[in-house]
């Protein structure tokens, strides 16, 4: 498994279903997240710092198996909003 962290941008929903297939880029780096997409799109926004495991496809699309918020994930950074 290959491991990279880097910034995202642009996150699509590519796929409605039970589990939406997401895309985002990390860096330059094109990215999949189909497994836990929706506590992805929870987590993670435009411009967060993230790192992830995974593994490259045939068409050179980075396939995120882990992935992990480095610093406040979108959902924390709500209930601090909360709060005051």
């Amino acid at each position: 498994m290959i491991s990279m962290n880097g910034i995202v941008s642009s996150i699509k929903i590519l796929k409605f279903s039970e589990r939406p297939l997401v895309y985002f880029k990390l860096d330059d780096v094109s990215c999949l997240i189909a497994g836990h997409s929706l506590n992805f799109l929870a987590d993670v926004e435009d411009g967060m710092r993230l790192a992830v495991a995974g593994e490259y496809n045939s068409r050179k699309q980075f396939v995120v198996k882990k992935y992990a918020v480095i610093g406040m994930t979108k959902i924390m950074m709500e209930f601090e909003m909360m709060r005051i």
